[in-house]
């Protein structure tokens, strides 16, 4: 048996989620059913970096699985997105140790929302992006996301439906705004996520942008403790998975 990593990217707009779930069409099992076919009926499971929920995009999942095929790597490319449905692509794939966990091993993620910023929503990217039309001050968004950066328990951004085991406490490497054409763009790295964080954060950087709360705001959120006083939770279709960093040891093969 072989270990197989792969880079995939995807439009979630079809999608109920990545995982198998009993209703509705899952990035996961789009994946499984090709690996099957590649496999002459024999189910290969695969296990990736983190879930995303329905409508969510990501441009730099990871997966892996094992595989009996002798398949040479510049050949899984092609063999596996020949089975696949167009709105998911295999970006690279390389084989690896059988110590390499796709979702065990990552060391930090980075996340991308997308703001359509202006005043006439767009309909070619109605599914990709949030429509806001209001003017948003960015200078205050960028002061507020100095807030997240650091160690800090997220129990105000995370869901109430969250079942994390354990604490709530992530560490936000870097969290940033910037202006892309009629867009604006925040971008997040950390070593973990709850559920549902990230559109949370951007939920509570809009109301910072409106001048509905101060940057400071953010720093007594966190002390409440309390999912009501931050931000609504931004709708999925303008949040993407976009890079996923593992250890040292694993880096050098994804």
């Amino acid at each position: 048996m072989e270990r197989v990593i792969c880079v995939i990217s995807y439009d979630g707009t079809q999608f109920s989620g990545y995982q198998v779930q009993p209703n509705g069409r899952t990035v996961q099992e789009d994946v499984e059913n090709a690996l099957q076919k590649m496999h002459k009926g024999k189910f290969i499971r695969i296990t990736a970096s983190g879930r995303t929920d329905a409508g969510v995009h990501a441009k730099g999942q990871v997966i892996h699985f094992d595989s009996p095929l002798v398949i040479p790597e510049e050949n899984w490319k092609k063999a596996l997105q020949t089975l696949l449905p167009k709105d998911i692509r295999i970006v690279d794939v390389q084989k690896t140790t059988e110590d390499f966990h796709a979702r065990y091993g990552t060391k930090r993620k980075e996340y991308r929302y997308r703001i359509l910023n202006s005043v006439d929503p767009d309909v070619f990217k109605r599914n990709y992006t949030f429509h806001v039309p209001d003017k948003l001050d960015l200078q205050a968004m960028n002061e507020a996301c100095t807030y997240f950066e650091g160690t800090h328990d997220f129990t105000s951004f995370s869901s109430a439906k969250s079942d994390v085991k354990g604490d709530k406490v992530r560490t936000i490497y870097e969290a940033y705004c910037y202006v892309d054409g009629d867009e604006i763009i925040f971008s997040v790295t950390g070593n973990g996520f709850l559920y549902n964080m990230v559109r949370i954060l951007v939920g509570t950087l809009l109301e910072v942008g409106k001048g509905r709360k101060t940057p400071a705001t953010i720093q007594e959120i966190f002390e409440m403790n309390d999912r009501s006083q931050a931000g609504k939770t931004a709708p999925p279709q303008g949040l993407y998975l976009w890079d996923v960093d593992y250890n040292e040891k694993q880096r050098s093969q994804v």
